[in-house]
């Protein structure tokens, strides 16, 4: 179990600092194997590989970790950060946080975690190997010290984003990193609209696990479950983890929702003939959708594209008039749009404008015609009167002309 252990905390370690090397200190049979120098992050852990052998004769019975300054002998009791068998003097700050990775020191191994790391545990470590020989106490440490260095916080947590379709319920995942057994990290969900204000995504539920690996690394993992709508496509989802010591850290991912709204025709659906006419028909959905108009009863593919699709009728005729189909498939999914186009003829529109004006001139002529026919019945009868006028006058005259001859003197003689 113990190379499990080690070699699991060894390939979190070479990731940090892949110049990491070991040295093997002896002094005759006792010797101590630790690496040289290691490198760690504020907030995860760090694991010092240590191994010893010893003489024959000798129990080990304990095991000490010293931290300690550059001009340290690094052996006081104050600098002491681990004891196995005595924890009371402690250096501040370290309490808890320090174990070994194999409590059995028969096994000969003392290598220790160090969790929730802070800047401050930067420093040179040395350890010592108390234990009996020949029932007398004795021990042996290292001649070399190891030197680590903690780093800020660099790490980012894992954010797994499934396939996302509207309307349906999701559930993201975010894995803390490190694979540390200190404290439990803190995490949280944020998302970051089209408008780039943060906030929480409403109707969600969370929820947080441990997954121990071994006894000594553990996974940190939050779920946020909710139900993926449109408005959440090209957003941004954040996870937060806030470690011990205010470390904190951050992954975020885009959101990708497949979803798809309703098709949209746009332009004129009447044009005269000759004209050009042009319908565009259009679908909002990710992933873009394909689109084809084609005329009803016709398997002819007018036009096709993607997202948005133009049809266009140039030099329209009567003959372009019908119904015409949009067709959008999106996924799994076929949407279509009926559209009717009308072509108007020229000739019938002429003649259309003939039939419309036509009863007004034919009552504009009727009415010509019947004043001219009343003007002139009236000028015939009033010409007539002047003639049968002028005849009675010219009667009356010539009965009044006085005439020389004797009969007329007899006609008008009187007789007494």
């Amino acid at each position: 179990m113990f190379v499990l252990i080690w070699a699991t905390f060894l390939l979190c370690v070479r990731v940090s600092n892949a110049e990491t090397g070991t040295s093997q200190q002896c002094n005759g049979e006792y010797c101590i194997t630790l690496s040289e120098r290691l490198t760690a992050e504020a907030g995860l852990c760090v694991v010092i590989p240590c191994s010893f052998t010893t003489g024959s004769g000798f129990t080990p019975k304990h095991i000490v970790w010293y931290k300690c300054g550059p001009y340290s002998r690094c052996e006081y009791d104050d600098e002491i950060i681990f004891h196995s068998k005595n924890n009371i003097h402690i250096q501040n700050g370290f309490e808890g946080r320090v174990s070994l990775l194999e409590p059995d020191i028969r096994q000969k191994n003392c290598s220790i975690i160090i969790n929730d790391l802070k800047e401050s545990d930067s420093g040179s470590y040395r350890i010592r190997v108390n234990g009996e020989r020949n029932w007398r106490e004795d021990g042996f440490a290292s001649i070399q010290r190891i030197t680590v260095s903690v780093e800020g916080l660099s790490q980012k947590p894992r954010v797994k984003i499934p396939t996302l379709t509207e309307g349906q319920q999701a559930t993201l995942t975010c894995v803390a990193p490190g694979l540390c057994s200190g404290s439990v990290p803190e995490i949280t969900w944020t998302w970051r609209g089209a408008g780039g204000t943060e906030s929480y995504i409403t109707g969600n539920s969370t929820s947080f696990r441990t997954k121990n690996l071994t006894p000594f690394t553990q996974k940190h993992i939050s779920t946020l479950t909710f139900n993926s709508s449109a408005e959440h496509h090209n957003t941004n989802v954040t996870c937060k983890i806030r470690f011990t010591g205010g470390k904190t850290t951050e992954g975020d991912s885009t959101l990708k929702v497949n979803y798809v709204k309703e098709v949209n025709v746009s332009g004129g659906t009447n044009v005269k003939e000759g004209e050009t006419l042009n319908l565009t028909c259009s679908v909002e959905s990710f992933p873009p959708s394909p689109i084809m108009w084609s005329k009803l009863a016709s398997y002819i593919t007018l036009h096709n594209d993607t997202g948005s699709a133009t049809l266009s009728i140039i030099n329209a005729t009567t003959g372009d008039s019908g119904q015409y189909v949009c067709t959008a498939k999106h996924m799994n999914n076929t949407l279509q749009e009926n559209i009717n186009i009308t072509v108007i003829s020229a000739r019938v529109k002429h003649c259309g404008s003939y039939s419309t004006v036509l009863p007004w001139i034919v009552a504009g002529v009727s009415l010509t015609l019947n004043a001219f026919c009343i003007i002139y019945i009236w000028f015939l009868w009033n010409s007539r009167k002047k003639v049968n006028l002028h005849k009675e006058e010219r009667t009356y005259m010539s009965l009044q002309k006085a005439d020389a001859s004797p009969d007329y003197d007899v006609i008008a003689q009187h007789i007494n």
